[in-house]
C-alpha cells in the first residue's frame, strides 16, 4: 500500500489576462465563485486529505504577497467580528486557513510551461511524492468525497501516476493531453502513455488528462530532460509520458465531481451561475422567475 501525499504545488504564475481587467491588480485566484475565492477551493481540498503543505509557484513579488496576506492569521479582524457578534463572518475567516498546513513559495522567473513551474517547486518538495492542482479547474461533489480523495484512494492501491481524467467526443481532444494505449476497468483507465494535443487523425483516445495529479517524486528528474512541445512549453504531461516510457504505471481515475472551468470571464460566469444554481434552491425559483418574464 502506498502512502498519500502531504505536499501539494498550487501554479498560480502567469498574468492572468483572460480574466482583465479585474486581473491588472488581483490575481485571478482571488475571483469569487459563489462567495469564495477560487483559490480556497484547492485549500479547502487539500484540508479533507490532510495535506501538511501548500507550496504557490508565483511569477512576481506582487502575485506572492495577495498568497501570504490572504493565507495569513488577521487578528484585528477577527477581533472586530467577534466584539459585533458577527460569529458566522468570524468562522469563515478562521476557515481560510486550515490547521496545521504551512505555505511555501517558489518563484518562476519565466513562462515556460506548467512542467517548468512545477519543477521550480524541487527544492521544496525533496524527496516526496506530491501534488498538482490547477486552481482555476474547480471540482466539487456534493454527495460523497472530494476529487483528491478519490484520486488518492486509488492511489494508495496504485502507486505511480494517478489523474483525474475526463471523457470527450474525439474532435475536442486536440485541445487537452490525451491518454495512449487506454484500457478501462469501471472508473479507473490505465495507460501506457500521454500525448499533448495531438492532431485530430492521431487522438489515441477520448480520455483527456485533466488533472489533479498525484505524482511521484521520479517527475522531478524526468522535468529537466523534457523539451518544449508544440505550444513551445515545457508541459507536464510530456514528461509523465516519459516516466510512463521508464516503467512508472499511470492510472487515469473517471472521478465523481462536477467541472467548474474559471479560466476566463466568460467560464467564470458560467460556473458561478451552475454553482449558485446547483446549491440553492430559491434561487433556482428566482431563475426561473427571471427567464419567464423575459420570455414573454
Amino acid at each position: 500500500m502506498f502512502f498519500k501525499p502531504e505536499v501539494c504545488i498550487l501554479p498560480v504564475a502567469g498574468l492572468s489576462t483572460r480574466n482583465l481587467p479585474a486581473t491588472k491588480v488581483l490575481h485571478k485566484g482571488f475571483l469569487t465563485l459563489n462567495n469564495l475565492p477560487i483559490i480556497q477551493y484547492a485549500i479547502n481540498c487539500c484540508r479533507e486529505i490532510g495535506v501538511k503543505e501548500v507550496i504557490f509557484i508565483y511569477s512576481d513579488q506582487s502575485c506572492k504577497h495577495l498568497f501570504e496576506k490572504y493565507f495569513a492569521p488577521y487578528p484585528w479582524l477577527e477581533e472586530h467580528l467577534e466584539s459585533k457578534g458577527k460569529l458566522d463572518l468570524l468562522k469563515a475567516m478562521k476557515d481560510i486557513i486550515p490547521q496545521g498546513m504551512k505555505f511555501s513559495f517558489a518563484e518562476q522567473k519565466e513562462p515556460l510551461g506548467n512542467g517548468h513551474a512545477i519543477l521550480m517547486a524541487k527544492e521544496i518538495v525533496g524527496k516526496r511524492d506530491f501534488i498538482v492542482m490547477w486552481p482555476d479547474d474547480v471540482y466539487i461533489n456534493f454527495h460523497g468525497d472530494g476529487i483528491l480523495k478519490q484520486l488518492c484512494d486509488v492511489y494508495q492501491q496504485t502507486g505511480g501516476m494517478v489523474e483525474n481524467i475526463m471523457e470527450f467526443p474525439r474532435e475536442q481532444m486536440v485541445r487537452y493531453g490525451a491518454l495512449v494505449g487506454a484500457a478501462r476497468d469501471g472508473r479507473n483507465v490505465r495507460a501506457t502513455g500521454l500525448v499533448e494535443k495531438p492532431k485530430l487523425e492521431e487522438v489515441p483516445s477520448n480520455y483527456a488528462s485533466m488533472g489533479p495529479y498525484i505524482l511521484p517524486n521520479v517527475i522531478m528528474d524526468i522535468l529537466p530532460e523534457v523539451k518544449k512541445g508544440s505550444n513551445g512549453e515545457i508541459n507536464l504531461t510530456d514528461a509523465m509520458n516519459l516516466a510512463t516510457q521508464r516503467g512508472v504505471p499511470l492510472t487515469g481515475v473517471l472521478c465523481d465531481a462536477v467541472r467548474l472551468d474559471c479560466g476566463t470571464n466568460d467560464e467564470l460566469a458560467k460556473a458561478n451561475l451552475k454553482l449558485s444554481l446547483m446549491m440553492n434552491p430559491d434561487l433556482r425559483a428566482y431563475a426561473k422567475n427571471i427567464l419567464d418574464h423575459m420570455l414573454v
